[in-house]
């Protein structure tokens, strides 16, 4: 008897997931138990074995389509020699909803128009509409050699010894020749000489589109709410970074390798502790302010895809070690797609690192329901004044996003000078 097989629920927010590998081909006997396939979902690569035995006899969601869950992905039957002829798949199918906006908007009163509604029609981005590709481009201009002037032998001789152009002259000799005499109104030769024009193959407005993956889907959902919905104010801070540096040294130099990041989540941690009013959320549906007990902290690691949050539980309680190979396992298991949700779901606070691609600062947008996040730039050096002379420093921008609905911006200034205390006294990281 033929059976189908759903795409499974395999996180409590997914929706979607894209086939990753089938482990099994069609005509192939699977048993109970039996490891499936992969499901790349909207936080990690999630391995499905079989809950049944029975023949794989057709696959019906092939490597890299999608399929929202509980839609039919295989058909299976008992036996091998079963005829899946004329059988219908069961589950739910996925319906691409059309919505006719004029119409509606004529049909429904305007003064019945929800609220929510109404401002997200506002906030909606315009729909892509390209402009068709031109069949035909010819550049409007020429880099090639300038049009030839006439010169005599002398005149062209002289002119390449002196360096002068003989075409910012004009010439005097028969037919408008230049001549020798003609180059002591001569002007410089800066003429540029251009390689040979590579022609492109493809005209102007050529373009593809990449469908997004489950993981991008739920970033540009989520960052497009937060964005949306939560009143982002922003406080920079400029770190003096000169004793950070040495103490790092001085581990590297004791076989001990810690990373800045390592100690903005440990400086992080203890600022939190001091300030529990950062270490809070927002909870949208009761409009209420969310304080939580404890201090966990999300780091942005970024993974194919997309990015994951993986959190260090109860932070303010762990040394810089701890911190560190806390951070490296969960960054390793989160590229290779093995977090559990536990280790990337929830969080009090988060933190965005890109001081490794060497930018100078940047402002992130908050993770909801947390209530801020901290951005760190690249350690520069630069020119910096101490006891009154001019020397070679070394400095770090952090920039904190706060959501204005819980903390104002004296409580936010409060946080980042404390975090800047324990950065530029590094010392007090250690114990």
């Amino acid at each position: 008897m033929p059976f189908t097989v759903t795409m499974p629920k395999l996180s409590p927010t997914m929706e979607e997931g894209t086939i990753a590998k089938w482990h099994k081909k069609e005509g192939d006997k699977v048993q109970a138990g039996e490891l499936l396939l992969e499901v790349a979902t909207d936080k990690a690569t999630v391995e499905y074995n079989a809950l049944d035995e029975g023949f794989l006899r057709k696959v019906l969601i092939a490597e890299g389509g999608n399929a929202i869950v509980n839609q039919p992905i295989a058909i299976f039957t008992e036996k091998a020699d079963e005829s899946i002829e004329g059988y219908q798949p069961e589950g739910t199918l996925k319906v691409e909803k059309k919505v006719d906006v004029t119409k509606e908007e004529s049909e429904a009163p305007r003064a019945e128009t929800p609220a929510k509604e109404a401002v997200a029609a506002v906030v909606s981005q315009p729909a892509f509409a390209p402009e068709p590709p031109l069949k035909k481009y010819e550049f409007p201009f020429s880099v090639g050699q300038a049009k030839r002037t006439a010169a005599s032998p002398l005149a062209k001789k002289l002119a390449k010894e002196k360096g002068l152009d003989v075409t910012s002259v004009k010439g005097s000799g028969p037919g408008g020749r230049v001549t020798s005499r003609d180059l002591d109104l001569a002007q410089p030769d800066q003429t540029v000489n251009f390689s040979k024009r590579q022609i492109p193959t493809i005209v102007p407005g050529t373009y593809e589109e990449t469908p997004l993956t489950p993981m991008r889907k739920v970033i540009s959902q989520r960052l497009q709410q937060a964005k949306t919905y939560i009143p982002h104010i922003y406080v920079r801070q400029e770190i003096d970074a000169g004793a950070l540096f040495e103490v790092r040294e001085q581990l590297k130099n004791g076989s001990i390798k810690i990373t800045y990041n390592d100690f903005v989540i440990r400086a992080c941690a203890l600022a939190l502790k001091e300030h529990p009013l950062a270490n809070s959320g927002f909870d949208s549906t009761n409009q209420s302010i969310v304080l939580f007990k404890t201090v966990d902290i999300s780091v942005a690691v970024t993974v194919e895809g997309g990015l994951i949050t993986p959190i260090i539980r109860h932070a303010d309680y762990k040394n810089l070690g701890e911190i560190s190979l806390e951070v490296k396992e969960l960054a390793t298991r989160a590229r290779q797609g093995k977090l559990k949700p536990e280790e990337y779901k929830g969080g009090s606070f988060t933190i965005s690192n890109m001081g490794m691609f060497g930018v100078t600062d940047f402002t992130a947008i908050i993770n909801p329901p947390q209530a801020a996040i901290l951005a760190v730039g690249g350690i520069e050096e630069c020119p910096v004044v101490k006891n009154g002379a001019v020397v070679v420093g070394k400095r770090m921008n952090v920039i904190l996003s706060v959501d204005h609905r819980v903390l104002d911006g004296a409580e936010a200034a409060k946080f980042i000078k404390t975090v800047q205390k324990y950065l530029e006294n590094p010392s007090l990281l250690l114990v």
